[in-house]
């Protein structure tokens, strides 16, 4: 199948995205009243999060989102402040839409947004709480086999667009892929095509392998050149990325992965993954990831709120993957590369 077979849907992920973003811009104005809290002047992002009373994974959900929708800028002093736009966001501007955007400010999902916010995470209160990951020493939701089943199927459309571009821009390699939390599987089926002689692992919870094992069957009777022979050359391998050992390889492959966690539990990660390269293997992360200067862009901020909704994490930025793999011990590289629905690739290389 060529790279080119669909366009590019990430229209279909930046529509539907959007919806925590909006719930972001009005928890803002009237629940945290943080446009207000500009209005005096500009404050350094450290002062602002101290005086909405926000932690750090919330601050870095919300002022990101608010510079992308040219709400809020950065000063060359390097401090947050209103743009003209987000001027008339506040009580005392001529004219302002504050009340407009209050018309939604009680609609629950702004609401449990505000609560969101101010908690980093959901409330005691509130039924649920963060959907599929792992909460301390306890079962993953992911060992259900309902759970993992309606998640992995729900992420397979996405994998099986992505997978193929993201198999030409990995490395040429005759030795062995490590698909940390591989889902589906599909970006390890796609790089063995590309690579024939090659063998791979995908690491993940039991009941989500099972689904993966069932795709790779479809896979494998796709009639796609060499496609049958993939099955002879992958495993699976069940496991907690989090305390488990993990098998010594060539090349790590973390896609839609440190997203999931914050920031502490992704050096811990960063760690673990660079102690199972072998020497000169390298670390490959597939993700959305934020502007430098974490300003946007707007699609990936309003994944981000979407992350932040559903997960312990967030988008990060390429500075902060690549800091995270320097302190691993791993060498970055300075090469970015672009896929689809607005994912891109970076890596780093362990020395000899």
């Amino acid at each position: 199948m060529s790279i080119s077979k669909y366009p590019d849907l990430a229209p279909i992920t930046r529509h539907a995205r959007a919806m925590y973003s909006s719930r972001l811009l009005i928890a803002a104005v009237h629940h945290l009243r943080a446009f207000d809290a500009l209005s005096a002047g500009p404050l350094a992002p450290s002062d602002l999060q101290a005086q909405l009373g926000l932690k750090e994974r919330p601050a870095m959900v919300l002022f990101p989102a608010l510079c992308a929708m040219d709400m809020w800028a950065y000063n060359a002093a390097g401090k947050l402040q209103l743009t003209a736009l987000g001027q008339h966001l506040t009580q005392g501007a001529r004219p302002t839409l504050t009340e407009y955007l209050g018309l939604e400010k009680n609609d629950s999902g702004v609401v449990e947004m505000a609560e969101r916010l101010q908690n980093d995470g959901p409330c005691q209160s509130q039924a649920g709480g963060t959907a599929y990951v792992k909460e301390g020493a306890g079962p993953s939701p992911m060992d259900d086999p309902t759970t993992a089943r309606a998640l992995t199927l729900a992420l397979a459309g996405r994998s099986e667009c992505l997978a193929p571009i993201v198999a030409t821009k990995l490395p040429k390699h005759n030795g062995h892929l490590l698909d940390i939390a591989g889902g589906t599987g599909y970006f390890s089926y796609e790089w063995l095509l590309v690579n024939t002689q090659a063998t791979a692992t995908v690491f993940d919870r039991p009941a989500v392998l099972e689904v993966a094992a069932e795709l790779l069957d479809e896979f494998c009777q796709s009639g796609r050149a060499g496609a049958a022979g993939v099955r002879e050359r992958i495993r699976f391998q069940p496991g907690d990325m989090l305390t488990d050992a993990l098998p010594q390889t060539d090349i790590v492959l973390a896609a839609s992965l440190f997203h999931d966690w914050p920031t502490d539990t992704c050096q811990r990660l960063a760690h673990r993954f660079a102690a199972a390269l072998r020497p000169e293997g390298e670390l490959w992360i597939h993700d959305a990831f934020l502007n430098d200067e974490l300003d946007g862009p707007l699609a990936v901020t309003d994944y981000s709120a979407q992350l932040f909704w559903v997960t312990k994490g967030r988008a990060y930025s390429r500075r902060e993957y690549r800091g995270w793999l320097q302190e691993a011990g791993l060498t970055p590289s300075t090469e970015s590369f672009e896929t689809q629905m607005d994912y891109g690739l970076i890596w780093a290389k362990k020395d000899k």
